[in-house]
C-alpha cells in the first residue's frame, strides 16, 4: 500500500468517527472561506468525473477502473493543489471533517454508480457531472446537515429549482452591471436558525452546449430539449447553505 493510499485511508477513518458527530454548526469568522472549500471540493469532483466522461461512456468496456477510491483519491491531491489544504492530515485542517465527509459522499456516489457505469454495450450511461452534483449533495446533507446544490433558472429536475433567495441571487448575476464570476454571501436564517448562504455563478463552457447549446428545442443525448445557451452566458450557481453558531 503507498503512502497517500495510507494517508486517505487513514484521514477518511478519522472522517468516518466524526461525520454521526458533524451538527455542531460552524463558528464564525471562517464561514465564507468553509463555504467556499466546499464548493471547491464539488467543482473538483465534476471535473474529475467530467475527464471520464469518455470512459465511462465506452460501450466496449466493461470494468472502466473509475471507482470511489478514485475519485477521492483525486479529489483530495487536487483540492490540496488548489488550497494548500491537505486532507490527508486531517488533525492540521480546518473543518476537515465537514470536508471529509463531503469526499466521501463524492466516493459513495461513484461506488453507487458503478453497475451503470461498467455496463458494457451502451454508449450513454447518464451519469454526468450535474447527476453526480446532486447526488453528492443528497449525501452530504444527510452527512452534515449542509445544503448543496446546482441551481438555475433554466433547471432540469426539481431538486434543483431555485428558492426565492436563490432566484434573486441568479437575477442579480444576470445583470450585466454585476462583476462576472464573483460569488455572493449572506448571513440570513433560515427555518428560524442562522446560516450562511453562499452562490458561485456558473457559465455555459463548450462541454455543456452539447446537451444544453442550440438549436433551442432540439431533444439532447438525454431526449430532454436544449435551451439554446451560448458559450459563457450564466447556466446557473452552486448554493450552499451553512448552519452557523
Amino acid at each position: 500500500m503507498t503512502q497517500t493510499s495510507l494517508s486517505w485511508r487513514m484521514a477518511t477513518g478519522v472522517a468516518a468517527t466524526v461525520l454521526a458527530l458533524y451538527a455542531s454548526p460552524v463558528m464564525a469568522g471562517n464561514e465564507a472561506e468553509v463555504a467556499e472549500h466546499l464548493i471547491e471540493l464539488v467543482k473538483i469532483g465534476r471535473g474529475v468525473l467530467s475527464e471520464q466522461m469518455k470512459n465511462i461512456n465506452d460501450p466496449a468496456k466493461a470494468d472502466k477502473g473509475f471507482t470511489g477510491d478514485y475519485m477521492s483519491s483525486q479529489v483530495v491531491e487536487r483540492f490540496k493543489k488548489s488550497t494548500k489544504l491537505d486532507l490527508r492530515i486531517p488533525n492540521v485542517v480546518p473543518q476537515a471533517n465537514l470536508y471529509l465527509a463531503l469526499v466521501q459522499a463524492e466516493k459513495e456516489v461513484v461506488d453507487e454508480a458503478q453497475p451503470i457505469i461498467n455496463k458494457p454495450g451502451i454508449s450513454f450511461k447518464g451519469f454526468i457531472p450535474a447527476v453526480f452534483a446532486r447526488r453528492v449533495g443528497e449525501q452530504f446533507y444527510k452527512k452534515s446537515g449542509v445544503r448543496m446544490k446546482l441551481t438555475g433558472i433554466d433547471y432540469r429536475n426539481a431538486n434543483n429549482k431555485p428558492d426565492d433567495f436563490e432566484a434573486e441571487v441568479l437575477r442579480m448575476f444576470n445583470d450585466p452591471r454585476h462583476p462576472k464570476g464573483q460569488s455572493y454571501v449572506r448571513n440570513t436564517m433560515v427555518d428560524g436558525k442562522p446560516v450562511l448562504r453562499m452562490m458561485d455563478p456558473e457559465y455555459a463552457g463548450p462541454t455543456c452546449l452539447g446537451c444544453h447549446g442550440s438549436p433551442k428545442g432540439d431533444r439532447d443525448v438525454t431526449g430532454m430539449k436544449k435551451e439554446g445557451w451560448k458559450e459563457g452566458e450564466l447556466a446557473g450557481a452552486i448554493s450552499v447553505v451553512l448552519p452557523l453558531k
